[in-house]
């Protein structure tokens, strides 16, 4: 099966130093372009994080501080990055939560605005959920009859998440093979954040997704608490949420709106 594509789209994923986005740093980036017409475009970069990769995340990708100490930074690599995937909408497993925020992350300190305004998001992670509940490896055997061989290698993971969709494409006729409609349907919560820290509820109104306020709404806490908001943005939230609270809060600077 072709996936059927307005414009490009850019399967990702990448292994890191941890699971903190507003501190963790990629270590290794996978990107398999598939374009309209059925070509498909690869590249693989190790990346110098900068800083320690800790024992326990070395234990899942096999990825030492000795692997990448010549490795360019990402900062290097990000004008490269960035054209590489210029106009193109973004796929991955698990890539709405973690991999497209971390990556927003990092191009935030090299400088650089990677704009997701316009482009469509397909997690094929949350299509799989909401189709079979399963792991990356399980859908890799499920769908494509295949044992994943170097999982947690960003490159294997990468051209796996790739063939799954396109198996869960030719497997479920209730799934449209079109970009608009997987983003929608692989969309499990209206996120205002990056990392969905903040999402819509159903009166249409931001809220908070994790701790003590979860399922209140911002402007209420903010009003409440003002502490709270300090609170996040000295706290190691990824810039995007930070970005995102500030707007909020300012509605109230603004005439509420």
């Amino acid at each position: 099966m072709e996936l059927q594509l307005k414009r490009p789209l850019v399967f990702l994923d990448l292994e890191t130093t941890g699971i903190n986005i507003g501190t963790d740093r990629i270590i290794e980036i996978a990107l398999l372009k598939a374009l309209p017409g059925g070509k498909v475009e690869s590249k693989c970069w190790r990346v110098n994080p900068t800083i320690p990769i800790p024992a326990e995340s070395t234990k899942v990708h096999h990825i030492t501080d000795e692997d990448v100490k010549d490795a360019p930074t990402f900062k290097d690599l990000s004008k490269e990055l960035h054209t590489f995937m210029g106009g193109c909408d973004l796929a991955g497993y698990n890539s709405n939560k973690f991999d497209i925020p971390i990556l927003i992350e990092e191009f935030t300190r090299a400088g650089i605005d990677f704009d997701l305004t316009d482009r469509k998001l397909v997690d094929v992670q949350n299509i799989f959920h909401k189709m079979e509940q399963r792991t990356l490896s399980a859908a890799y055997k499920f769908y494509c009859n295949k044992d994943l061989v170097n999982a947690h290698s960003a490159e294997a993971d990468t051209l796996a998440t790739f063939e799954v969709l396109l198996s869960q494409l030719s497997r479920y006729e209730t799934l449209k093979n079109d970009v608009d409609f997987l983003a929608q349907f692989s969309s499990i919560s209206k996120n205002v954040d990056l990392a969905g820290r903040v999402v819509m509820n159903d009166a249409n109104v931001e809220v908070f997704n994790f701790g003590k306020y979860k399922g209140q709404p911002v402007r209420d806490v903010f009003k409440k608490e003002p502490s709270y908001y300090d609170w996040m943005m000295k706290g190691d939230f990824a810039t995007n949420t930070k970005n995102v609270i500030t707007q909020i809060r300012l509605k109230d600077f603004n005439g509420g709106k």
